[in-house]
């Protein structure tokens, strides 16, 4: 499968390096989070990479659930268990868990359909910044720190009706953003739509650290230069890697 370029092998553990993880972000997710730099000091694996690894490894259900409970870092050993039950907890060599999938319903291990489905769900992810959160924090009132950004993966899950199907869309629905304090966590949902009309839906669960009140001159600027920056950096991809 494409993802082969995304991570190393030495078994039984698979490793992903900064700049591995840095390249899915960039060119298959189109995600831009400094984040997923490889010279941030916070830097972790996207979360869209995780879920893309899990589903080459174990296939795709018709109901699936993702929560995220460790931010992965550069050249983790991270171990996929063979599957035992509808539960599989995806953790390193020193018994960290970082991700724990719950999977239920019919399966399909076909790699057209599976690929598809992975490049169509974070091609949705990666424009949930600007496009969806910005508007969602204007409404509030709130905005991220943008001297130090901090928004994180920790949760996602669908529900598709069957799996009779190869080609879909997966479209935004309704989305919403609640403010604590200086927390905020938005539910991004979406649509699995065909030819034949919706076949599934889900969600996706962000955390944001850091709110603080909105301004829009300051989050215009960081957003123009994030849209600038994505624009330059997609100009020099290969059309055959982000395809």
């Amino acid at each position: 499968m494409f993802l082969k370029e995304f991570y190393s092998r030495s078994n039984p553990a698979i490793q992903v390096t900064a700049e591995q993880a840095s390249r899915f972000a960039k060119e298959i997710a189109g995600d831009f989070n400094p984040l997923h730099d490889p010279d941030s000091r916070r830097f972790c694996v996207p979360g869209d990479l995780l879920f893309a690894l899990v589903l080459e490894k174990y296939g795709l259900s018709t109901d699936m659930h993702f929560t995220f409970s460790n931010m992965v870092g550069h050249g983790i050993n991270l171990i996929f268990p063979e599957q035992d039950s509808n539960t599989v907890d995806i953790h390193d060599d020193k018994s960290n868990t970082y991700l724990k999938v719950d999977h239920d319903g019919e399966n399909t291990t076909d790699k057209r359909q599976v690929e598809n489905f992975i490049r169509n769900y974070v091609a949705f992810s990666g424009l949930n910044f600007p496009h969806v959160l910005v508007p969602l924090m204007a409404e509030q009132n709130t905005m991220i720190n943008t001297n130090r950004p901090l928004v994180i993966y920790e949760s996602m899950s669908f529900k598709l009706h069957h799996l009779n199907f190869t080609d879909h869309q997966i479209v935004p629905a309704d989305n919403t953003l609640e403010v604590n304090g200086r927390r905020g966590e938005a539910h991004l949902h979406f649509d699995v739509l065909t030819d034949d009309g919706q076949v599934g839906h889900g969600f996706k669960k962000i955390l944001i650290s850091g709110i603080r009140e909105y301004d829009h001159d300051i989050i215009h600027t960081f957003t123009e230069n994030y849209l600038a920056h994505k624009h330059a950096y997609q100009q020099q991809i290969p059309e055959s890697v982000s395809s």
